[in-house]
């Protein structure tokens, strides 16, 4: 088991920036991969950007270029860089971990930007 805790959502004009950041409850040395997620209103649940435990980073098509993933097993945190906000990137952001089939999710963070 992990518990995971979101932190750094707040209310940001668009091409603003933030960091959202994840806190686990444990080492996350040995966690497959760590994400996050967003929903928006009405919306269903996106992958926005994952990161393996080698590293290895995948985003959503449209995040690209503007977010950055990163993890720091010494701290147990993984975090989201978040640059040039848009109004479109407003949702709740959600800490994912996968450990073989186990599941894993925080209870999210609201990023709200307004245009």
């Amino acid at each position: 088991q992990v518990q995971l805790v979101e932190s750094g959502g707040a209310l940001v004009q668009a091409g603003g920036s933030l960091r959202l950041s994840c806190a686990a409850s444990r080492s996350i040395f040995s966690i497959d991969a760590m994400g996050w997620y967003r929903q928006a209103p009405g919306k269903q649940r996106e992958l926005v950007a994952i990161i393996s435990s080698g590293g290895t980073t995948n985003y959503l098509d449209f995040v690209k270029g503007r977010f950055t993933i990163s993890r720091d097993n010494a701290k147990n945190l993984v975090y989201l860089q978040m640059n040039s906000l848009k109004p479109e990137d407003t949702a709740v952001y959600y800490c994912h971990a996968i450990q073989g089939p186990l599941r894993f999710w925080g209870q999210g963070t609201q990023v709200t930007v307004s245009s």
